[in-house]
């Protein structure tokens, strides 16, 4: 890889970037200086690698979906480093790379979760959260409303189970779901749901990828977590960066709730 157009888009993005977001990163010195590195965290948004990128001097090259190298903009990620993956197969090819990356002591970046965690790009999971309060809004405006707060679709999924369970009424149900992370912190208060029960909504399960490269390689784990809004206020965007993840010695199965663990934690501590 030519590291030269990597390097120059960054040093040009940077500062846009963070006047635009104003993220808050803790945990910088947790990035090892040298070595094979996975960086690991939950996925949000379209720009949550960046809080990455904008925190070391290391290239780190991200598996991004395929269909990003179909369009208008394929020859900005190709210059960035990005590896193309086919979510709709076991990609071999993207793996060998990944792990060639690793093998030379290179660093990638991943989303175990697969996907966005978030309910705008995903239509079934936005068309159902419509249908819930559509007596309030259009669709249109529903989307302006929510799209930069990044509801996780998982949490709106629970509120709808909680409320087909009959744990939360059909009012609450409307009122909850457009405040779905406080609402579920609400009812861990009210001891109506177990604080397990709101951290398993905090990620989509986590895929093997991760843990299976870092058991293949050797390389540590780098978890993070991302919490707060993409709404450019001060204080409001956090990433947190855990500690190296060394999972030698485990299955891929304790490895990954090992690092499912992690990354909510460190979602948590950006409350």
């Amino acid at each position: 890889m030519n590291v030269i157009p990597y390097k120059l888009f960054k040093t040009i993005l940077k500062p846009f970037y963070i006047l635009k977001f104003h993220p808050t990163v803790y945990g910088k010195e947790n990035i090892p200086e040298t070595g094979a590195a996975i960086f690991v965290g939950n996925h949000k948004h379209v720009m949550d690698q960046c809080n990455l990128l904008i925190s070391t001097k290391r290239v780190i090259r991200y598996l991004a979906k395929n269909e990003y190298f179909k369009g208008d903009h394929a020859w900005f990620f190709k210059c960035v480093g990005c590896i193309s993956v086919d979510r709709s197969k076991h990609d071999d090819k993207a793996k060998s790379k990944a792990l060639r990356i690793l093998s030379k002591g290179g660093s990638i970046g991943l989303f175990p979760e697969g996907t966005r965690n978030e309910v705008t790009c995903k239509e079934a999971k936005l068309n159902a959260l419509y249908e819930i309060v559509k007596d309030k809004y259009t669709k249109e405006e529903l989307i302006k409303e929510i799209k930069p707060k990044c509801f996780k679709y998982t949490q709106v999924d629970y509120l709808i189970k909680l409320n087909e369970d009959k744990v939360i009424t059909d009012k609450q149900l409307k009122e909850y779901v457009l405040d779905p992370d406080n609402s579920l912190k609400k009812l861990v208060k009210e001891k109506k749901i177990k604080q397990s029960d709101y951290d398993n909504s905090l990620l989509i399960p986590l895929k093997y990828g991760a843990v299976s490269f870092a058991s293949k390689t050797g390389a540590p784990i780098i978890p993070f977590g991302i919490s707060g809004n993409y709404t450019g206020k001060k204080g409001n965007l956090v990433c947190r960066i855990g500690k190296p993840i060394d999972i030698k010695g485990m299955t891929l199965e304790e490895a990954n709730s090992i690092l499912s663990k992690n990354i909510i934690k460190l979602m948590k501590n950006n409350d």
